[in-house]
């Protein structure tokens, strides 16, 4: 025994040896030492990063900022011994620095669009501005015999990268950041350079750095991609086309959650899911109008995630939203070549699409599809296979649509939202703790709470449903789809509270049992008076709203609808009371 741990000491310091050896022929300049270094030690610095972030995209980041980083820095390290722990530190800098900017860090403006920038100032490898900026403080510095060679190979590196993204603007736009970038002209120099006004050459660069930020996007997605062909992961993997897809619901985000839960062996009827999930209770309309977006205005990660809770999963999402504030936009109104693939090819990539493309490949390699939003239309639908060769995603929807998504048209849709949503690690809850957390994110939203960008949330949107039909301001297309909304979710709920009564046998539930047959009767009511509402206002068309005598018959249904809604959810307060006793 004694034998052995004497060989293995030999062998560590073997290895230790080597590493010192290494370490001193990187710092005289020999790239393969580095090289071999990395390839030895890889595998451990990325479990460095993984002990700071939970995200693999981002630790995979985190590793290759921390080896550029040491290439360049290598000749600072005084003990060759020290060269992991060295390593170490500045995985666990690079980690702090990256999580404390957060997952949706924007990209800022020009800097001020200054001439002149500070050398001694970090590079922020993940903007697009100090990466430039970098680059134009070592643009036209004469050669430094003393430069380390690592410096000189990563800054050709960087500097080819930049150039051939310049490739993307026009010639004269590129001639302009050229001048401003790597000539350190002003855009003064620059307008009286190119015989233009001042105000053009701002526009100019404005211009220039929005296709650039493309294209850097571009070259990100490529390199993840190129990077799971390095790693051997490139595959294509297509799961069972979701039995969800073929579900006849208006209530899109219930139907891709019910397709996850499918995938696991927490399966439950599609009530259940509505319920649970808190979606059967919503009603939500915006003022006036009653726009179309009335049904999605919630956020998304909070309600989605705190239903799968309910539903016995934690989740992870990818999410940014460009136009969270602008309700303008309704599908049904736009010209048809709006949602078309040509269309999305023309808007911005999402910075974190590759995040959301890493995401999905984790759900679906674990036999899970991902719930995404708008795919093909303002909808939620659902990813269920990929094709790494071909860039291709495997997608459909229960609105009808069910074909390939190119990696790249992911958040490119009409609002230009990018959300993608997977389950996680199940959790340990009993249905006593699920129904108590679905009734509280019931009662939570018909007290209004969760309210979003000037929607109304609960029992408050009857009076402002009745007011925009007083006031013959009712948008037609977008009332008949709330209608429809609010018809399946209160006709869900009713199903979910009979099924809890009829099914759920633990005596837990004996003291709700009854409250939960009245309000499921109640829902079976109010669902009725919707059907009603629908068949006056059928979607898409809308009927006539603003019409007086329609106007009549439906502020008469919805004050009954209110009543029987405002003794249904006593009713949930009281079970929640009885639970939480």
């Amino acid at each position: 025994m004694d034998a052995m741990i004497l060989n293995r000491h030999e062998e560590q310091e073997d290895d230790d040896i080597a590493d010192d050896i290494l370490v001193e022929r990187a710092k005289a300049g020999d790239r393969e030492a580095f090289g071999e270094l990395v390839r030895r030690h890889r595998a451990k610095v990325y479990g460095y990063a993984r002990s700071y972030t939970q995200e693999p995209f981002m630790a995979e980041d985190i590793v290759q900022d921390a080896l550029i980083r040491a290439f360049l820095h290598l000749g600072t390290l005084m003990d060759s011994r020290r060269f992991l722990p060295w390593l170490h530190r500045i995985v666990r800098n690079q980690a702090y620095t990256r999580m404390q900017k957060g997952p949706q860090k924007r990209e800022q403006v020009f800097s001020g669009l200054r001439p002149n920038y500070r050398d001694q100032e970090p590079t922020d490898w993940e903007d697009l501005d100090s990466i430039l900026h970098r680059l134009s403080s070592k643009w036209s510095q004469p050669a430094d015999p003393n430069t380390n060679p690592e410096d000189v190979m990563v800054r050709r590196e960087l500097l080819q990268t930049i150039t051939g993204m310049l490739h993307c603007l026009n010639p004269r736009e590129r001639r302009i950041v050229e001048s401003h970038f790597f000539d350190h002209l002003s855009p003064m120099e620059i307008a009286r350079l190119f015989q233009i006004s001042q105000a053009n050459v701002y526009q100019i660069l404005s211009r220039s750095r929005k296709k650039l930020i493309q294209e850097k996007t571009r070259v990100v997605v490529d390199q993840y991609v190129q990077s799971r062909k390095e790693a051997g992961m490139m595959k294509t993997v297509v799961l069972n086309t979701p039995e969800a897809l073929s579900l006849r619901t208006w209530v899109t985000c219930v139907m891709s959650l019910h397709g996850m839960l499918a995938a696991t062996d927490r399966k439950m009827s599609f009530p259940m899911v509505m319920g649970l999930s808190g979606h059967a209770f919503r009603l939500t309309v915006v003022p006036e109008q009653i726009h179309i977006s009335g049904p999605t205005m919630f956020e998304f990660d909070q309600v989605l995630q705190q239903g799968l809770r309910n539903l016995g999963f934690e989740s992870r999402s990818v999410s940014e939203f460009k136009h969270c504030t602008d309700i303008s936009i309704n599908a049904n109104h736009v010209d048809p070549a709006l949602l078309d693939a040509n269309a999305r090819e023309k808007r911005q990539l999402s910075q974190l699409l590759p995040q959301a493309l890493e995401l999905i490949h984790r759900s679906i390699d674990r036999g899970y599809p991902v719930l995404a939003w708008d795919l093909f239309i303002p909808e939620f639908g659902l990813i269920y296979g990929y094709d790494d060769e071909k860039k291709l995603l495997h997608a459909g929807d229960n609105c009808g649509h069910s074909t390939t998504v190119p990696y790249d048209h992911l958040g490119r849709g009409l609002v230009e939202d990018l959300f993608v949503l997977a389950l996680d690690e199940p959790l340990e809850i009993d249905q006593r703790q699920s129904l108590i957390g679905a009734l509280q994110m019931a009662i939570a939203h018909y007290r209004g709470e969760g309210s979003f960008f000037g929607a109304i949330n609960g029992l408050d949107a009857y009076s402002k449903w009745v007011d925009a039909f007083e006031k013959r301001t009712i948008e037609p297309n977008g009332n008949a789809y709330t209608l429809a909304i609010a018809q399946d979710a209160r006709h869900n709920a009713s199903a979910f509270l009979k099924e809890i009564a009829e099914t759920w046998t633990d005596s837990v539930f004996e003291g709700i049992r009854s409250s939960s047959l009245q309000a499921s009767d109640l829902y079976a009511k109010i669902a009725d008076g919707y059907a009603q509402l629908c068949r006056l206002f059928p979607f898409p068309a809308g009927g006539e709203p603003n019409d007086p005598e329609q106007c009549q018959q439906a502020i008469a249904l919805f004050t009954t609808i209110e009543s029987q809604e405002q003794q249904a959810v006593a009713l949930l307060e009281n079970m929640l009371e009885t639970l939480t006793a």
